[in-house]
This record gives C-alpha cells, sequence and structure tokens, in this order.
C-alpha cells in the first residue's frame, strides 16, 4: 500500500520498527511515509474519545491504538465515488496487482 498523500510505495522494512505510520482517513487506514509524517496537515481522523490520530480501520470497526476505544465505521462514508476519488491510489494500481497475482499464480 503506498503513501496517501505522494504514493510513495514502502520498501521491505530493515531490522526494528517501521518509520511508516498508520492512520483512518475517510473511513479507510492509509500509510503515511516518514517524509509526508513531517507535514502538519495530513487530513487523519481523530479518536472521539482522546483525540489522537493513531487509529486503525478494520472489518468495520475504527479502532483508537491509544486509549482502545472501538467505534463502527461510518457506512455513509464509502457512499459515492468521491470517497474513493481522494483515497490516493496511485493510477495503474490495480493492472499491477493483477500482473504480480498472475507472476505468482504462474498464468500466462
Amino acid at each position: 500500500m503506498p503513501c496517501y498523500r505522494c504514493g510513495a510505495r514502502q520498501t521491505d522494512p530493515v531490522r526494528g520498527a517501521s518509520p511508516w505510520k498508520r492512520g483512518v482517513r475517510r473511513e479507510t487506514q492509509v500509510l503515511i511515509c516518514p517524509d509526508c509524517q513531517r507535514l502538519h496537515d495530513l487530513d487523519l481522523e481523530a479518536c472521539g474519545t482522546c483525540g489522537s490520530t493513531s487509529l486503525i480501520c478494520r472489518l468495520g470497526e475504527v479502532e483508537c491504538r491509544a486509549c482502545g476505544s472501538v467505534r463502527q465505521a461510518r457506512a455513509d462514508a464509502f457512499v459515492g465515488s468521491d470517497a474513493m476519488a481522494g483515497s490516493g491510489a496511485p493510477p495503474g494500481l490495480s493492472a499491477e496487482v493483477e500482473a504480480a497475482l498472475n507472476r505468482v499464480l504462474g498464468r500466462a
């Protein structure tokens, strides 16, 4: 998954903690590269309980890594093409994934 702001791809990590951060934007989990983390306006969602932006989104729930608060993801955030248009996915990503699957599965 690339950085949602600049599209940089995460490379194989060296030993230790990854410098990349996770966040939630428009009810979708995103990655933030180390360079983009320096920006002040990341446009990430914040926890309604403690205000932290250390959120993860999985299986229709958004969980705060700071305080453990869990809430249901808002279904209205997924309606319409605007939600996907701002996802930051670089063009051609689906074709790139399909090609990788074809290589791994031995498809012609």
